[in-house]
């Protein structure tokens, strides 16, 4: 008979594979490939996420994995911007094509007159010569293709080109407006020919399960992701969840004990935790779920307590003052507001390190 796992124990599963139920002597690298790459639609989130799973864990460490090249930040799941160790990218952005090509119907009408054959080598032309920003790609693609969207030419590069951001000593390791290079060119060697959808999917399941077919094509994008976990079934252990839907896991991954302690945390914005499964009950309930995006499809920065996401957070710094502010979902108890500021005071401390003061503080 087939173990059903609680939403509970969903719970912890992934909070021990995320770093997340004690903080662990990792290096950078190592952490981020433990976690299947961490979403980095901006440049700061990962710095935050890091430094929330880590111990000690300093800003110079990221600065150090992107400058040595060990990671790399480009677009991968979802075809949103990922930080991803270097071997990882290799192996798997051809894997992501299938998915990356597909994304390119968003372009809808923007794509008239846009050929692939002869953009893809004009563009891989034009970064050979030197890292660029996408202003400066579309520019001058835009000449060479005139009647062309010049937007359709920008996200055609992105989606259909291998490449990196080029880091810098900027404060989050890169600047607002970034460059970007070629991976190959970057990293000394292109991405793998093979597709390996197989060895991404237990990757997957070793960073976030148990988890459903659904769940990991939402984490990756890939419609292939449930013939891959078909194939993978004689190696793997299979549950089902409260609903009686089938989850995935590797047989040895950790599944501790549901009612094992989960200390409180802060997460980012985008972190992949919150991103990473079709049903995320095991992270926030159905009903606070809404209010994780923003209308213009921000992802939240949310605070787990009790190992699920209990409300958003952001903060300010002004007049050498850090604040963090809370909003709950619903009320906390006592406990909790200890132990979030407890927590928020030395997140405060990591963020802004000249503050004269720190102040955490619940709001409505």
């Amino acid at each position: 008979m087939t173990e059903t796992l609680s939403v509970q124990a969903l719970n912890r599963a992934t909070l021990a594979r995320q770093l997340l139920l004690a903080r662990e002597p990792l290096p950078v690298a190592e952490a981020v490939g433990r976690l299947c790459g961490m979403q980095a639609q901006e440049p700061k989130p990962p710095f935050l996420g890091l430094w929330t799973r880590l111990h000690g864990f300093q800003a110079s460490d990221l600065h150090a994995a992107l400058q040595d090249r060990s990671l790399v930040r480009a677009t991968m799941m979802r075809a949103t911007l990922h930080l991803m160790t270097a071997s990882d990218y290799t192996a798997f952005r051809t894997t992501m094509q299938p998915m990356l090509d597909g994304a390119l119907r968003v372009l809808g009408d923007r794509g008239k007159g846009l050929d692939l054959q002869k953009v893809v080598p004009a563009a891989r032309s034009l970064l050979e010569e030197e890292p660029r920003t996408f202003n400066e790609v579309r520019a001058l693609l835009q000449e060479r293709f005139p009647d062309v969207n010049d937007r359709a030419l920008g996200y055609a590069v992105r989606l259909c080109v291998p490449l990196v951001m080029v880091p810098t000593q900027d404060r989050w390791g890169f600047p607002r407006t970034s460059r970007f290079t070629l991976a190959d060119t970057w990293l000394e060697t292109g991405p793998v020919a093979e597709n390996a959808i197989d060895e991404l999917m237990l990757r997957y399941l070793a960073a976030y399960g148990p988890a459903s077919a659904a769940d990991a094509q939402t984490w990756c994008g890939l419609a292939s992701s449930g013939e891959a976990l078909e194939r993978l079934r004689p190696g793997l252990r299979v549950f089902s969840d409260d609903k009686g839907r089938e989850l995935f896991d590797l047989p040895d991954a950790p599944r501790p004990d549901e009612d094992v302690p989960a200390p409180a945390r802060f997460l980012p914005e985008f972190d992949s935790l919150v991103l990473a499964h079709a049903d995320r009950r095991r992270i926030i309930a159905d009903a606070h779920r809404p209010m994780l995006t923003t209308k213009n499809l921000r992802v939240r920065a949310v605070f787990l307590w009790d190992g699920f996401a209990r409300g958003i957070w952001e903060t300010e710094y002004k007049r050498k003052v850090a604040t963090l502010r809370m909003r709950p979902f619903e009320a906390l108890p006592a406990a909790a507001v200890d132990e979030l500021t407890v927590e928020g005071e030395a997140l405060l401390r990591f963020l802004e390190p000249e503050a004269k003061e720190t102040v955490v503080a619940v709001e409505p």
